[in-house]
């Protein structure tokens, strides 16, 4: 028997094999292949305060090694979630994650409210319908011109404080690639009360039509995604993990057991895993197993034995 388990605060995975935000709904679509109990948890569909209907034109444009979204985060709101989707998340037996995201620092924390208020309501029917937050730090600023609030620390600082103070649900920030300063801005989640970080989001990137001589995408550039970005996101991993000492949640490009054990060596805690899931509708089974079968393979006992070794 090898022990899989993984903590970020008081939240105990049964293994690190996480389901990314964006990449998996909530859960239902995954649920006809495989029984999502085996997970260790489940990023749900990133939730802005009100409904948002995404970005028009192309959305999704694979590349040679992953792909490219600019979907715009699509998502039924903060209340939509709680009445459609919570039903279904309060009969799983995995970790499940909310995540936040917001266009102005009001956005984040009535959002981190309302989400606090629906849990203290749900632990008291002994229901519970979400276990953390995962706040999305990517998300643009309208009010700074469509800068993301997570490229610059002392801005995302705001909006970390905020959401700190407005939840008392264990915290995980997303960091952003692209941020100015990736590790200063993790060691200022961690100085803001931050259970934990996740990272990396997508890169910025770029698909040019060369007929019509123009971006496929409308908003011209768009996420870059998939094993193309996973040298450069596991060494974001190591850098951040060697600079905090809250618990990190590694993805980027993953898409095998081996990827997984990489980003645990690396110092990660557990592991997202995106654009897999559209390859294989069953990756997050097979990585599970996967990741067993190695540590049995290897005659390692427990994951703390090997994780952050590098």
């Amino acid at each position: 028997m090898v022990d899989t388990t993984c903590r970020i605060g008081s939240v105990l995975f049964k293994n690190p094999v996480v389901m990314a935000s964006g990449t998996f709904g909530f859960g239902r679509e995954y649920a006809k292949f495989y029984d999502l109990n085996k997970l260790g948890g489940i990023s749900g569909k990133g939730l802005t305060l009100k409904a948002k209907e995404g970005n028009e034109g192309l959305r999704v444009w694979e590349t040679a090694a992953g792909m490219l979204n600019s979907v715009g985060l699509e998502n039924p709101g903060i209340m939509g979630f709680l009445e459609e989707e919570t039903p279904f998340w309060q009969q799983l037996d995995t970790v499940r994650i909310v995540n936040l995201g917001g266009g102005c620092l009001s956005d984040y924390e009535e959002g981190a409210e309302i989400l606090e208020n629906f849990s203290v309501r749900s632990l008291a029917d002994e229901r519970p319908a979400y276990d953390m937050i995962e706040l999305n730090i990517s998300c643009p600023n309208v009010k700074e011109g469509g800068m993301a609030y997570g490229i610059r620390t002392e801005t995302a600082r705001e909006v970390v404080r905020l959401v700190r103070e407005a939840t008392s649900l264990p915290l995980v920030v997303k960091l952003s690639p692209n941020a100015e300063d990736l590790t200063g801005m993790a060691a200022m989640c961690e100085e803001e009360g931050a259970d934990g970080i996740s990272l990396v989001n997508t890169f910025s990137a770029m698909k040019i039509d060369i007929h019509k001589r123009r971006s496929v995408f409308q908003n011209l550039y768009a996420g870059l995604s998939g094993p193309a970005i996973k040298p450069i996101a596991l060494r974001m991993v190591h850098q951040v993990c060697k600079t905090v000492s809250i618990p990190v949640m590694g993805m980027g490009g993953i898409s095998s057991a081996e990827d997984a054990i990489e980003f645990i060596m690396a110092g990660a805690e557990t592991v997202q895993v995106g654009t897999h899931n559209f390859v294989s509708l069953r990756a997050g089974e097979e990585l599970v197993e996967g990741i067993s079968a190695f540590m049995r393979q290897e005659g390692i006992k427990s994951l703390q034995e090997i994780r952050g070794i590098i």
